[in-house]
């Protein structure tokens, strides 16, 4: 076989990519949390020796800077050394060296070795139910340093030549809540890992070592080439905009961020200079979360039918200083880390939204809206975490309204919890999940609608815990289409009483009373009394807006329209 046979390098390099998805799938089988096997929050991944990126499984887009990252860790860490061994696997779920994300987000490692060659990395990084902390389910709203957040697991070895490490996986059951759930998602991550090396070491005894890895290079040289002709088609040139973030979950805020985005032909950086310095609360995302962010968005612009890989991030620059709300540097803590990291998405998508309208849509839901519910389990009397993001509403498009009830642009192609699991696994009952028509989003084409989700609590008593920004500053609009509406929750008491949250911290449930989760309606595009009338019409039909709010933001009377 030539290494120069076009046909073959191609054979090689899907082979490579179908690598990501097959440990993806291994993984979701295997796990034991719904937050896993259900939502689908995690990413496998399969890099080169020195860490390149050469493909990713994605259940989250949040994970796209960090595969590499993690990997490049390790061999900062062991393979200066001389320490990394076929059969070891290395654990990792530290926010500020190379993980990223949140301490809930543990990674595992594993290099693949093969005639005695390292080869590639396998890696997949999981959102585990728990992993301790001075809160059930480990993230939080009032924390103040990393400390409070949960077992730090910094970059250590868990298995040494395929052997597990006895003494900290029994370290790691004490100091969970759930030790078998969290133990079962490690042991789906570890069994996602060896498909993955079982299938890259049958590659490269099928086709060769140096055929495979030409076949590499080829595949992130493509990338990049595929990338950079989609740039030609980016406006050039240097697009500005701040927001601001609501709050940081202990009542201090807002706190404004801006970005400078340039683009040549040969660059797309993205400068956050000048954002809020890091702040008290858990709200802080570190570097590589926001390298995550605008990889998301620079890939959704650019090309994103590609497979990603190293290559297509080559054209990509990040800039921003140490210290920021972007880059927090420990022990800040940061378990509600999504709320800026995305936010640093968001302002990209604003700032070149109205320049490239055929690609980028207004405001959308940015927060994850993730919840936490506790208690004890009125069936079983067991102590149950039920963890899960929300959907909403996306902005509308140049051309279309926007879609309804979708997942963050953190959370990429994640799901659900099922109505029927959450019944049945957790203390609550779901009375409604439903779009709402809050007032906003209205548009010539509307923001897509946000979601009332209703858990009525059955258990004797149960706490909550939840971050719903986008609150204060709603989802924006394009155009003269008008902005969302915010993200919030409520609990209406079984005696009667209501209260209304957006950051929210162990707020105590009685047996009968009712979590009330909404979700923003996106952004909308043009001015709204341009928008046609039969589609105004079906608008009230679905009950998408009421009859006043037809008239007020439509110019639409309905009586008129019925004679």
């Amino acid at each position: 076989m030539s290494a120069t046979d076009t046909f073959t390098l191609e054979i090689i390099k899907n082979a490579l990519v179908a690598v990501g998805d097959e440990m993806f799938v291994a993984m979701q089988r295997t796990s034991m949390s719904p937050i896993i096997y259900e939502t689908l929050d995690y990413s496998c991944g399969l890099t080169d020796p020195e860490g390149n990126l050469i493909t990713q499984g994605n259940g989250t887009t949040v994970f796209l800077g960090q595969i590499d990252s993690l990997v490049r860790e390790v061999l900062k860490k062991f393979g200066e050394k001389g320490d990394i061994h076929d059969g070891d696997i290395f654990i990792s779920n530290d926010p500020y060296v190379g993980g990223g994300t949140h301490l809930s987000d543990p990674a595992l490692v594993q290099p693949i070795f093969f005639e005695d060659e390292l080869v590639a990395f396998v890696i997949n990084k999981a959102h585990w139910t728990e992993v301790g902390g001075k809160d059930p389910g480990s993230f939080t709203t009032n924390a103040t340093e990393i400390f409070q957040e949960g077992l730090q697991l910094p970059n250590i070895r868990i298995f040494s030549g395929g052997k597990p490490n006895a003494a900290l996986i029994d370290l790691i059951a004490a100091n969970v809540r759930l030790p078998e759930m969290s133990l079962g998602d490690m042991w789906a991550g570890v069994a996602a890992n060896r498909v993955g090396e079982r299938r890259v070491r049958e590659i490269f005894a099928k086709y060769g070592v140096a055929e495979v890895k030409e076949a590499i290079v080829s595949l992130l040289d493509y990338g990049e080439e595929m990338i950079r002709q989609e740039m030609k088609n980016l406006p050039k040139g240097v697009f500005e905009a701040e927001d601001w973030i609501d709050d940081d979950g202990l009542g201090n805020g807002p706190f404004r961020i801006q970005v400078k985005v340039t683009i040549t032909d040969d660059e797309f950086i993205a400068d956050f200079t000048g954002s809020h310095a890091q702040v008290p609360g858990p709200i802080n995302n570190s570097r590589t979360g926001l390298v995550s962010a605008v990889r998301t968005v620079f890939k959704a612009l650019s090309n994103p039918s590609v497979p990603a890989n190293g290559g297509c991030f080559r054209p990509m620059k990040v800039i921003c200083p140490d210290g920021t709300m972007f880059t927090a540097k420990r022990p800040a803590p940061v378990s509600l880390y999504w709320e800026t990291m995305m936010a640093g998405a968001d302002l990209i998508w604003k700032a070149l939204a109205p320049h490239i309208p055929e690609r980028l849509t207004a405001g959308h839901m940015l927060s994850v809206c993730a919840t936490i519910i506790t208690g004890t389990h009125p069936d079983t009397g067991e102590f149950y975490l039920m963890v899960g993001p929300l959907v909403g509403g996306w902005g509308a498009g140049a051309t279309k309204d926007g879609d309804g009830g979708q997942f963050a642009s953190a959370d990429g192609e994640t799901f659900n919890i099922p109505v029927e699991i959450a019944e049945t696994r957790y203390g609550v009952l779901v009375d409604q999940y439903a779009f709402h028509n809050d007032d906003g989003g209205f548009g010539k084409f509307r923001g897509g609608k946000g979601v009332v989700l209703d858990y009525r609590i059955l258990s004797d008593t149960a706490v909550m815990t939840g971050s719903f920004g986008r609150n204060k500053f709603k989802p924006w609009g394009i155009g003269g289409g008008g902005e969302g509406s915010p993200n919030y929750a409520k609990v209406l008491r079984a005696d009667g009483g209501e209260e209304t949250y957006t950051m929210f911290h162990q707020i105590p449930l009685k047996k009968g009373d009712v979590v009330r989760l909404v979700t923003a309606t996106g952004g909308g595009v043009g001015d709204p009394r341009e928008r046609p009338r039969d589609k105004v019409r079906n608008d009230l039909r679905d009950g998408y807006v009421t009859i006043e709010q037809a008239r007020v933001h439509y110019g639409y009377d309905a009586k008129v329209a019925a004679e």
